[in-house]
């Protein structure tokens, strides 16, 4: 299948760069997956649509100030690291920039010292094993001394760094957030489950890998990165009862639809309590065994993340929705209005 089949023109003007000030003000656009009708609304509507017995099911993955400035040790150079992945004993993936400045054995200084790494490994395309130093708890370190990692897309610094996190964010580990989940109010949330809607929770890590490129031809020629997931007995549970009482399982975002659909693939349609590394690739012709429903975000030309979107609404559906945000002026990406695929 050709990458350029899920082309769209997208002005650069209509890239949201800051967040709506009240959440689930955004706009809403629903789409149903058999007809290709479409319905514009606000998201905090989203009750309209949502039916006593469903399921939400919300990625609680928790975004790491994961981006780090320091210099160089020895001769005082800039150096930015991006921490990708955590390994053993303090070590982490990362990315560098630049470089070609940093070989196996560069020490880099954080924060007039509070933080210090050394490189034990050169990776390809910028990246670096690096291991960490410091005292007291790693983690309060960073949240002192890091930045959180916006998208490349967006120019713009956040005045307000929870903007950047979903309202229930809480298992620490993502390179970016869950972004379907940024329109939800805790409010919003409540309203939700007194109708009769059951709020779930898992975890599925997000990666860089989600705004890699995809830079071959043929789609099915493309390596997905692998993201971490788990989803516990009581999550597994939950979603088990909606199905088997004739609820849908709503997926919030695509991290949460590629976690449920790769433990539905691996266990005849279930879903159970288990974690692991996914990069399972969801495009047209993929046939959906663990959601019904989906709220999404409006995503990249040519991206896997507007092709996993093509493949449980139809390719012709989704880009004639897409041309219609485009008329319609909605905002896209990150920070941008939302999809409700129903």
């Amino acid at each position: 299948m050709k990458i350029d089949l899920f082309d769209f023109d997208l002005p650069e003007s209509l890239i949201a760069q800051t967040p709506l000030k009240n959440r689930s003000d955004s706009r809403l656009m629903v789409l149903d997956k058999k007809t290709g009708e479409i319905e514009h609304t606000v998201f905090k509507n989203i009750t309209e649509y949502l039916h006593p017995g469903d399921c939400l099911v919300l990625n609680d993955t928790k975004v790491l100030p994961a981006r780090l400035f320091g210099v160089k040790e020895d001769t005082g150079a800039n150096i930015e690291v991006l921490l990708l992945k955590q390994q053993e004993n303090d070590q982490w993936e990362t990315l560098v920039k630049p470089a070609k400045r940093v070989k196996a054995g560069t020490e880099i200084i954080f924060g007039e010292g509070k933080l210090k790494a050394t490189c034990i490994e050169e990776l390809d395309h910028g990246g670096r094993i690096m291991k960490f130093d410091y005292e007291g708890i790693f983690y309060e370190v960073l949240n002192e001394l890091g930045e959180m990692p916006l998208p490349p897309y967006i120019k713009e610094q956040l005045d307000d760094q929870d903007r950047y996190q979903t309202v229930y964010a809480r298992e620490v580990g993502s390179a970016a957030a869950p972004t379907a989940g940024l329109h939800f109010t805790e409010s919003l949330l409540k309203e939700i489950e007194k109708m009769g809607v059951k709020i779930i929770f898992i975890t599925l890590h997000v990666g860089l890998g989600t705004f890699r490129p995809v830079s071959v031809d043929e789609i099915e020629n493309h390596d997905m990165h692998a993201e971490f997931y788990q989803v516990s007995e009581e999550a597994a549970k939950a979603i088990m009862d909606v199905k088997k009482n004739g609820g849908r399982v709503i997926s919030v975002g695509t991290t949460s639809t590629r976690t449920l659909e790769t433990i539905a693939s691996e266990h005849d349609g279930n879903i159970v309590a288990t974690s692991g590394w996914t990069d399972i690739f969801i495009y047209p012709g993929y046939e959906f065994k663990g959601i019904d429903a989906m709220i999404t975000n409006f995503h990249l030309p040519k991206s896997t993340l507007i092709m996993l979107v093509s493949a449980l609404a139809g390719r012709e559906h989704v880009l004639h929705a897409y041309e219609t945000a485009v008329k319609e002026q909605y905002r896209f990406f990150s920070f941008g209005d939302a999809m409700f695929i129903k």
